[in-house]
């Protein structure tokens, strides 16, 4: 009926405003969490309590001469691995306060998640390792908060591990 094609069209009209008011400040908002992202995973990098982390904006990722290469940049998403293995990932998890716990990508928040005891903790453990998905990985996709706040909150959360 023609309220329905109203409302449709009012829906539609104000998803394409929200994209094309979204997309003015894309490249600032990518910018901003790339460069929190490289500073992030230099601290962690430097962390006793973190074996690794996997980042192609870091010179010790194997593939970082390529990612040169290939990328305008190195994105937004570290992987590391905790030292201590699930329950160094459920602390940690339990005790961020910054980063939010989700399973996604490309909004300006902070968001982290530890596969083993998350989204595959139902996955059999050689699955998951056959996987890349060990006991101690974490998965953090950064945002565009204050990159000071970002590391105090990984401190005091990896503190307590």
């Amino acid at each position: 009926d023609g309220d329905s094609w109203l409302e449709f069209r009012r829906v539609l009209f104000r998803s394409a405003y929200m994209v094309i008011r979204g997309i003015k400040t894309l490249s600032l908002r990518i910018d901003r969490a790339q460069q929190n992202a490289m500073k992030i995973a230099e601290y962690l990098e430097k962390h006793p309590k973190i074996e690794s982390v996997k980042y192609p904006g870091l010179k010790s990722h194997p593939q970082y001469e390529l990612a040169q290469k290939q990328m305008k940049g190195p994105g937004a998403v570290i992987s590391f691995e905790l030292k201590g293995g699930i329950e160094s990932g459920k602390i940690l998890m339990n005790n961020v306060q910054i980063a939010l716990l989700a399973v996604s990508l490309g909004g300006v928040e902070t968001l982290i998640q530890h596969p083993a005891s998350m989204t595959h903790s139902k996955v059999p453990k050689e699955k998951r390792l056959s996987s890349g998905i060990t006991d101690g990985l974490v998965r953090y996709a950064v945002g565009i908060e204050n990159i000071e706040d970002l590391i105090e909150d990984l401190e005091q959360a990896l503190a307590k591990i």
